[in-house]
């Protein structure tokens, strides 16, 4: 159903990247759109921007969490909030594989548990995930972050099953290199990051995932598209590996 239909979004992983343009968006088209992320400042001023309602919440906090959606009733949710933790899970430590699960997976788990059943019972809704290519195919990287951006891909697939019969769409938008913070975050360096990941690279942008978002909301009210994988054109997965050991 197109965006008109709704009055209502929810956006986590709100204040910068993907996030804060998906609410400048979402607010353009008249949507009372509800911002959550953990910095009260840009908050503060994406909501000066566009008139978004902002929430300091840090979503890992289940309490806070439900406290913050208490009582409302939500026809868009876009779970874009997510960290990532270098290292696989020969190196990871304890707070890597907790951190990425809380945030990942957990929250997304209890926001849609908290809000689904009203978009069920309106019998409107639009649940929008944001996972990863390092959900669907293999390669190196952090095992942890692959681990739980594959049960987020499969959780999008899942929540059509318990939606059924209502007109409650679940699309899963899967990208590859977005130019974002989250590798600053990473590394802790964000001139770093911007070098090593961003410099010659033609990277998607955060308006590129926007633009996929917001199609995929303003599809007709018959069509529900399920799954977008969205990569920058000189970025290719997959590949094989195969070790050779002499004399074995």
């Amino acid at each position: 159903m197109p965006i008109s239909d709704y009055r209502t979004a929810l956006v986590t992983g709100a204040s910068t990247g993907i996030g804060a343009v998906v609410v400048e968006r979402l607010a353009k088209r008249g949507l009372e759109v509800h911002a959550v992320a953990r910095n009260a400042e840009r908050l503060e001023t994406l909501a000066r921007d566009t008139g978004c309602i902002p929430h300091t919440v840090d979503i890992t906090d289940t309490e806070a969490l439900t406290a913050a959606v208490d009582g409302l009733e939500i026809d868009v949710l876009v779970n874009n909030a997510g960290v990532s933790r270098t290292g696989n899970i020969l190196t990871a430590d304890e707070f890597a594989v907790d951190e990425q699960v809380a945030v990942n997976i957990q929250a997304v788990l209890h926001l849609v548990r908290l809000l689904m059943p009203g978009m069920v019972e309106r019998d409107l809704g639009h649940i929008v995930n944001i996972s990863s290519i390092a959900g669907v195919y293999n390669f190196g990287g952090n095992t942890v972050y692959h681990a739980t951006k594959a049960a987020v891909h499969t959780l999008s697939r899942q929540l059509r099953v318990d939606g059924y019969g209502r007109r409650v769409r679940v699309t899963e938008i899967c990208p590859g290199r977005v130019e974002t913070e989250i590798f600053g975050r990473l590394l802790g360096d964000m001139e770093e990051a911007q070098r090593q990941f961003y410099d010659g690279y033609e990277s998607l942008k955060p308006e590129d995932i926007a633009d996929s978002i917001e199609f995929a909301v303003d599809s007709p009210r018959h069509v529900n598209i399920g799954h977008i994988e969205i990569l920058p054109t000189f970025q290719v997965p997959g590949g094989l590996n195969f070790e050779r050991r002499e004399g074995s």
